[in-house]
């Protein structure tokens, strides 16, 4: 029996979850985890920032160098927008590989500190060798499922977010398998699970967003990491760990 039918076999096998066990789990780890969670934000966003000024940086020196030129009451050449289509393009791959590959290596993070297992603190676990093609290519399924989602209208969106959310944590800690292995077992897991894990997913977020708001809106890059963690109790409890010094 081979790897993926092993993981298959324990999802279709895994026991009912209780909603209060995950969510105070979640709470308890997310003390051990928030400063790593609020790094990971943080580093996000500073490798995100000069992608954006990259990408505005046309419309600024559009304004400087002839503000009439480029009003609204004038044509733009569609030759001169391309380039910045280009860039909207490179920068939303390269902000979802970031996105997914980082999150990946919080849940990494976060068994570690669960299981008070040795190993540092690497944010960018998934985004170097051997992982990182994996990586490029997951996220790219992943947006291609919820861009078809988006476009079958709004109720498909709300499915696929389940799936998506733990095909992350599947890559984490399975990041040997193939990635139509990876999202065959995230949605196998999606399917079992859906209820349980799109009311922890909303909840948490919900829960984050508010204690961040509270902490005068710098606090949600505090408490954003929170919304992840329920996920990663899904797949413990599901499928759990053969061996916890495997990744």
């Amino acid at each position: 029996m081979n790897a993926l039918n092993i993981l298959l076999e324990k999802i279709d096998r895994s026991k009912t979850l209780d909603f209060g066990d995950i969510f105070s789990n979640s709470i308890e780890l997310f003390k051990k985890v928030w400063v790593q969670g609020l790094i990971m934000m943080l580093l996000m966003m500073v490798i995100l920032i000069p992608f954006y000024l990259v990408m505005y940086l046309p419309f600024i020196g559009m304004g400087f160098l002839d503000m009439d030129a480029y009003s609204y009451n004038n044509d733009i050449s569609p030759i001169l927008m391309i380039p910045f289509f280009i860039m909207i393009f490179v920068f939303s791959i390269v902000a979802m590989v970031l996105s997914f590959g980082m999150k990946a290596s919080f849940y990494r993070i976060c068994k570690m500190k669960d299981l008070n297992e040795a190993g540092s603190d690497d944010y960018f676990y998934y985004l170097k060798k051997p992982y990182l093609g994996k990586v490029i290519v997951l996220s790219l399924m992943t947006f291609g499922i919820s861009l078809l989602a988006t476009l079958l209208c709004f109720l498909p969106i709300i499915y696929v977010m389940v799936p998506i959310t733990l095909i992350n944590v599947i890559f984490a800690f399975n990041p040997d398998l193939s990635a139509s292995d990876i999202i065959k077992a995230g949605f196998r897991l999606g399917n079992k699970k859906w209820l349980i894990t799109f009311g922890l997913i909303v909840i948490s977020a919900i829960l984050a967003e508010l204690v961040g708001l509270l902490m005068c809106f710098v606090g949600i890059f505090v408490t954003a990491s929170f919304s992840y963690i329920p996920a990663y109790f899904v797949y413990k409890e599901s499928v759990g760990f053969q061996n916890p010094n495997d990744i």
